[in-house]
Parts: structure tokens; C-alpha cells; sequence
């Protein structure tokens, strides 16, 4: 799956997003602690750590569906994200969250036309490039022959992908998306990764994500970031960052790092108390 062939330049259309000084509160108590982080366009950046380490909610704090006790959230290094209107902010920053509905009474395409909507007159109306738009974002999120099917009628996968053509249709330069892979098959993840590539290689995009999947964030990533309890505690490359040591220490096992021999990239693996096991039976076959 690629993403268009237009002539576009990496860096042409996507947006620098900068976050400094970033603290956020549940009830008073500190989730996420005076962290930074800076998606450029062209790169995929991608957070990881353990459940409940903030990944989610600084990312949703970049897209101003979280509200910080403190941040500073800026845009091509000149342009104050929070002093933007909602609508404004929309049409710089997409975000694909978590557990979105299933809608009822709904084709495909309406759903994705939802996307359109900091381009549109107060009445819904005067978005000349809105249709095209629609368009380009089913072709690429692979569900244009399901635009006239209902959303209610589809699967996980399926819908996942709507939600996430939804996003791309709202056309912005920076495009952050919480654990995308999720419900979607082998074939789906590979190929979702792929168009996350060709967001940035082709078209210029910032893009920031969250994923569970250490192999696959290093398999995607330009810079990873790790949090753990919190805080930033690592930010880079791959090889960088997914050490055996940072990761033992974040996520609370033993975590062994190594090179596919196929694919020269990184891999990981979590020894749980059964590996001995594992060692002895294919020792012994």
C-alpha cells in the first residue's frame, strides 16, 4: 500500500510539533512529569514503555484532548498550539485514539467525511477540496470498495481503518496515532505500518505514535521515545534507546535484545519463567 503519487516533497507538508514542560494531573496526582518531545516532518516518532508509563496521555496531550497542568505546545517553532481555536488546531494536528464507536446509520464514507470538518462553514457547507480528500483517505486506508457498506456492519479491522482514513482525510501535517495496530490482522498491521512510513517518506508528515509492539516500533521509527512512570527516560534512535538495559529496567523482566539475521533490525524478546523450559526442549529435539 502506497501512499498517492503525488509529486510532494518530504517536509513540504507536514508541520513541526513541539511540547516542552509537559505535566498532567489525574485527581491531583502527576501522570506525566515535565516531559519533551518534538515530532519533525519526514520522521516517525514512536512512544513505548510499560502499561500506565504516559504514553497515551501525552500523546492526547499533544492533540489537546488532555488538558496539562503545565505545557508549552508550539507549532513550526512560531506558532502557539494552545492559543489556537479548536478548529484551527485541526487543521495541523490529526489524532487516532483508542476505542472509538461503532457509529450506527452511517456508510463508510460518512464516517470518513467527519474528517473534513475544520475545512467546513459553520453550516457544513464551502469544502471544495473536500471530496477529493474523502477519496484520497479511503484508497490509502484500503477500505474504498466498503464506502457505501454501514459502519455497523464491519469488523474491528475494518473499522479501524475507517477511523483512521477519517483521520487522513482531515488533511494536516502532523498525524499522531494511540497503538493503531489495534484489532487489525498480520496483513493489516504490516500494512498500516507501511502507509505510516509513506506518510513521512512521501509526504513530508510528522508523524507520533503509540506502540505496544517493540519490534514493530523499531521496524517504523525514526526516533523512539521511552517512558516509564511518567517521565521520558530515554529518546532516539532505535538501537539507541531498546537496549537490554533500559528495557529490563522499564517494563519489570528480563528483556533480551538482538539483530534479525533477515532483516538486520532490531528484535526483542521478554524471558519469562518458562524459557528454561524452552532452552531445554530444544536442546533435547
Amino acid at each position: 500500500m502506497r501512499v498517492g503519487e503525488e509529486n510532494t516533497a518530504p517536509g513540504s507538508r507536514g508541520h513541526e510539533l513541539s511540547a516542552t514542560g509537559v505535566t498532567v494531573a489525574y485527581e491531583r496526582v502527576d501522570v506525566v512529569h515535565d516531559a519533551s518531545l518534538t515530532l519533525r516532518p519526514g520522521e516517525v516518532t514512536v512512544l513505548v514503555g510499560p502499561n500506565g508509563s504516559g504514553k497515551s496521555t501525552l500523546l492526547r496531550t499533544l492533540a489537546r484532548l488532555q488538558r496539562p497542568r503545565t505545557a508549552d505546545i508550539v507549532i513550526d517553532a512560531d506558532t502557539d498550539g494552545l492559543a489556537l481555536t479548536p478548529r484551527q488546531f485541526s487543521r495541523h494536528v490529526a489524532l487516532l485514539t483508542q476505542g472509538r464507536p461503532t457509529p450506527g446509520g452511517l456508510t463508510v464514507r460518512d464516517v470518513v467525511e467527519f474528517g473534513r470538518y475544520p475545512y467546513r462553514s459553520r453550516w457544513g457547507t464551502s469544502d471544495p477540496g473536500g471530496r477529493a480528500a474523502v477519496d484520497r483517505a479511503l484508497a490509502l486506508s484500503g477500505v474504498a470498495e466498503l464506502a457505501h457498506r454501514g459502519a455497523e456492519h464491519l469488523s474491528g479491522g475494518q473499522l479501524q481503518r475507517v477511523w483512521l482514513a477519517c483521520c487522513l482525510a482531515q488533511d494536516t501535517g502532523v498525524v499522531l496515532l494511540d497503538e493503531p495496530t489495534t484489532y487489525l490482522d498480520l496483513r493489516y498491521q504490516v500494512e498500516l505500518l507501511d502507509l505510516v512510513r509513506d506518510l513521512a517518506d512521501v509526504h513530508g508528515i510528522a508523524v507520533g505514535a503509540v506502540l505496544h509492539d517493540l519490534d514493530q516500533a523499531a521496524a517504523v521509527a525514526d526516533r523512539i521515545v521511552l517512558l516509564h512512570e511518567g517521565r521520558v527516560v530515554a529518546e532516539g534512535l532505535p538501537e539507541e534507546v531498546l537496549t537490554a538495559q533500559r528495557l529490563t529496567d522499564a517494563y519489570g523482566i528480563r528483556v533480551e535484545v538482538d539483530t534479525d539475521p533477515l532483516t538486520g533490525r532490531l528484535r526483542t524478546r521478554a524471558i519469562g519463567r518458562h524459557h528454561s523450559r524452552t532452552e531445554r526442549l530444544s536442546t533435547t529435539s
